[in-house]
């Protein structure tokens, strides 16, 4: 694992949040660690390039970068930003974008302000997927949970159940599953694993499809 900079354009500043008492601060963009000015813990801002097996967890206001031969495996990850084109088989939380760009099984639990899988990619998640919006652009298999918007770009696939504010599939896009559209706010009884939805009364708002529906 290394250290590295600039997968990213850098700010000047940033602004970021103490994990510990959630206050704010602005930082230089060149700053690799600081301390909360309310609490004072110690908060780090470096990022990271994984190119091996690592199994640490990581807590940074940084970006993470798991390389094409790196194998993330940590049981805890929070970042800012993430790049993924190895494996990941840990827990990522992610403030802003995580970017999907391999193919595979991801094994652990992902949060993340945004979820972007690129076109080419086949990744199949085996938790639940918390986010606030997601792009798709490859082929996706899981269940989502996301606060605004799903988006299913052309040539796009997802295959799993889907509650959201809101889904857009894009002509020449394809989603299977189940979906649950419209509502305004998500109870945190529905993020448990081994919830599963009343098939006999579905919720208002939902679509139940049997086949692929494909954009028209």
């Amino acid at each position: 694992m290394q250290r590295f900079e600039g997968f990213w354009k850098s700010k000047r500043t940033n602004v970021i949040e103490c994990f510990d008492c959630q206050r704010k601060q602005e930082v230089s963009g060149a700053a690799t660690s600081t301390i909360c000015p309310s609490c004072s813990a110690h908060i780090d801002l470096s990022d990271y390039k994984i190119t091996t097996s690592f199994s640490r967890s990581i807590r940074t206001k940084g970006e993470v970068h798991v390389t094409t031969k790196g194998d993330l495996s940590s049981s805890s990850v929070r970042c800012r930003r993430a790049l993924i084109e190895g494996r990941l088989r840990g827990n990522l939380d992610c403030a802003g974008t995580i970017v999907i760009n391999t193919s595979g099984k991801i094994l652990g639990r992902l949060s993340a302000s945004e979820i972007v899988v690129e076109k080419r990619c086949e990744v199949q998640f085996f938790r639940r997927v918390r986010v606030s919006n997601i792009e798709i652009r490859g082929r996706m298999s899981g269940e989502v949970v996301a606060d605004g918007m799903v988006t299913i770009r052309k040539n796009g696939v997802l295959e799993g159940n889907v509650t959201a504010k809101a889904i857009n599939v894009e002509k020449g896009g394809t989603f299977s599953g189940q979906v649950v559209v419209g509502r305004r706010a998500l109870q945190q009884t529905e993020l448990l694993p081994n919830e599963s939805p009343t098939v006999s009364e579905p919720p208002e708002g939902s679509i139940n499809l049997a086949r692929p529906l494909p954009a028209t």
